[in-house]
């Protein structure tokens, strides 16, 4: 015999928003906890032959039109987060506006955590002199970095934004592409610049690069460096080596703030070569006032396949490193 529970809405555009376009958020969620799901004017009905399962779908359904009524937003995303939260019985740990404002874009748009993953690596950031992001791509790493950086900035915490990445060829020859090598290093540093393009729009970014409040540059030009008064972010530091990565954290001067973000499953070092954030996550993480934040597939918040894709790869890694 089926088990039903009711749940009662005052407001049909919340109901809206809870299935999603074409159903979609409501499908994922039956799919998920194998429920069935019926909207009757503001009465939303769900039954299934599991009681627990529906009991978890009238929570989950309740979060979500807790969410919607706050304005947020209702994606993919966060719908398959909330359902991997409740099945695992966190969903209390996600309430709506799960963390403050980080900055809002000349757009308008509010930059936040959207997981608690996120949620603990902002407040590392925060509490931290050094701290390291280590996780797969589409995670934040970068992006809530940049973000905690241009509030800072902003805040008149630092005088300086510096951004770095090692330079390593990711199955490509830097020497075969065109132009100087500034022209050659650009698309490396890339992902730096469209984070900062969102936060401050393209006038603010090009203000602030004339001024000298931002700089952008490989990692090879800190070297001999002390930065004072600066927020510095090193990206793909999974590419650094041990020797460039005790330059790097050697560089940092007074009341300077350093983030250090990587994926250790993205290692395009030449055969040999060991990663020198490997190597720091050892040697460093004890230290106080540097802490190390690791961030999982659940953590992303790309499209929905990009956390299948890092998830068949670590399973795909896990059944042959036994082997």
């Amino acid at each position: 015999m089926a088990n039903e529970i009711s749940v009662f809405l005052d407001d049909t555009d919340v109901i809206s928003r809870i299935f999603g376009p074409s159903d979609m958020h409501v499908n994922l969620i039956e799919k998920e906890l194998s429920v069935v799901i019926v909207n009757r004017d503001l009465e939303m009905k769900i039954s299934g032959a599991d009681s627990d399962n529906v009991k978890k779908a009238e929570a989950l359904i309740k979060h979500l039109a807790k969410s919607a009524a706050m304005c947020e937003n209702l994606s993919e995303q966060t719908v398959s987060y909330a359902i991997t939260m409740c099945l695992e019985g966190r969903l209390s740990e996600i309430e709506p506006n799960l963390s403050e404002c980080i900055c809002i874009t000349p757009k308008g748009k509010p930059i936040k955590a959207k997981t608690v993953g996120q949620k603990n690596y902002v407040k590392a950031i925060t509490d931290n002199t050094i701290s390291f992001g280590v996780g797969p791509a589409g995670t934040g790493k970068t992006y809530l970095a940049v973000a905690m950086a241009v509030t800072a900035l902003r805040k008149r915490e630092v005088n300086r934004i510096i951004l770095t990445r090692p330079a390593v060829e990711a199955g490509e020859k830097l020497g075969f592409l065109p132009g100087d090598l500034q022209t050659k290093i650009d698309p490396y540093l890339r992902p730096l610049y469209d984070a900062l393009y969102e936060m401050l729009g393209m006038e603010g970014f090009q203000r602030h690069m004339e001024k000298g409040t931002i700089e952008i540059a490989p990692l090879a030009y800190m070297r001999g460096r002390t930065l004072d008064d600066s927020f510095i972010i090193l990206d793909e530091s999974q590419n650094t080596t041990p020797e460039q990565m005790k330059m790097f954290l050697t560089r940092l001067g007074f009341n300077s703030k350093a983030v250090i973000t990587g994926d250790i499953t993205q290692i395009d070092l030449p055969d040999g070569k060991s990663s020198g954030l490997k190597q720091a996550l050892n040697i460093v993480s004890d230290i106080s006032g540097i802490s190390v934040t690791y961030l999982t597939s659940k953590d992303v918040v790309r499209h929905s396949l990009v956390t299948k894709i890092i998830e068949a790869y670590d399973r795909f890694d896990k059944k042959h490193s036994k082997s």
